[in-house]
């Protein structure tokens, strides 16, 4: 009895140490993911924290401008010309310009790059398919000011020469097309991916039925991705309205309310561009209307982007 007393001594002991690494490991174990966590946390809080510091600064200079100018002045008079005497301070001249070259770069990507989505997922082989998407997916890593200066050496040359001869330089159409040249890969890759997300038991189910593949694709996988794809609509539309190289350097700087797509305009970007060149002096109220034309451009963008997010929660689940 008294010979396993030691024993018995001796496993306490080793099981008192093999606890003690145990915790030991387990403390360290938590230290780490903690770190991590606290890591990923300040992460997540540095954008959050960037756009609370960008809306701030913004809204703030913003007032300032509408100490000076009425806020129904600004939003519903049809001239600007902050730079020139007399001074009117109308934002519709820039927003038409906005829009009418959104219209335009909408015509040209929407439809195409709905039906090259619609092509890669539905009709194109495989192999077809994994040359022909990053290829498309190239135009979006072009720089815009390359764009710019394609709309404006290329693109308008050729529409004067053999469309319209009497075509401005400097021009909303130009520019609308190469816009929508350049947001055409969002669409087509956001539709693609939301198409060949629709489950193959949908399609297999229609053909079964003797549906054709047209049948198929129209009235089976577009219905099923249609959340997809107007997500990718609105997402590039966005991307269009705060695009300002293509704007600044092929449309011109003409603050003009027209739906002439073949005028010189200017655009909401392409101001903020022409003013912050550093010509302006700092706290006059032609420096403040930069921010002021901003605020409308960061409204318009996160009512797109809030559609898109709407759009997106109401997706179809299987």
């Amino acid at each position: 009895m008294q010979k396993d007393v030691p024993m018995l001594v001796g496993k306490v002991e080793t099981r008192t140490e093999l606890g003690r690494l145990l915790f030991k490991r387990t403390k360290r174990r938590r230290l780490k993911e903690g770190a991590i966590h606290g890591i990923l946390l300040l992460c997540g809080l540095v954008s959050v924290l960037t756009t609370i510091s960008i809306v701030i600064f913004l809204f703030t200079e913003t007032m300032g401008f509408f100490q000076e100018v009425p806020i129904i002045e600004f939003l519903t008079g049809t001239r600007w010309t902050p730079l020139f005497t007399p001074k009117h301070f109308g934002i519709l001249p820039l927003v038409g310009g906005t829009l009418l070259v959104i219209a335009g770069a909408s015509l040209v990507a929407l439809p195409i790059g709905l039906a090259s989505a619609t092509y890669l997922s539905e009709y194109a082989p495989d192999g077809v398919r994994r040359l022909l998407k990053p290829l498309l997916e190239i135009l979006a890593g072009i720089p815009t000011v390359v764009y710019g200066y394609f709309a404006l050496t290329f693109v308008t040359p050729l529409l004067r020469r053999y469309l319209f001869p009497d075509m401005s330089v400097f021009n909303a159409l130009s520019a609308s097309l190469v816009i929508g040249t350049m947001i055409l890969p969002m669409v087509a890759s956001l539709s693609e991916d939301a198409m060949m997300s629709v489950p193959q038991s949908l399609r297999e189910a229609a053909y079964a039925l003797g549906a054709t593949r047209f049948e198929v694709t129209t009235r089976v996988v577009l219905p099923a991705a249609l959340s997809g794809i107007s997500a990718s609509f609105i997402l590039a539309i966005s991307r269009a309205i705060g695009e300002a190289m293509i704007v600044s350097m092929a449309a011109g700087a003409t603050p003009k309310l027209t739906i002439n797509p073949l005028e010189s305009i200017q655009a909401l970007t392409a101001y903020i561009v022409q003013v912050s060149g550093g010509d302006t002096p700092r706290g006059t109220l032609e420096y403040q209307s930069i921010f002021a034309v901003g605020t409308t451009l960061f409204v318009m963008t996160l009512i797109m982007n809030t559609l898109g997010q709407l759009v997106v929660r109401y997706r179809e689940r299987y």
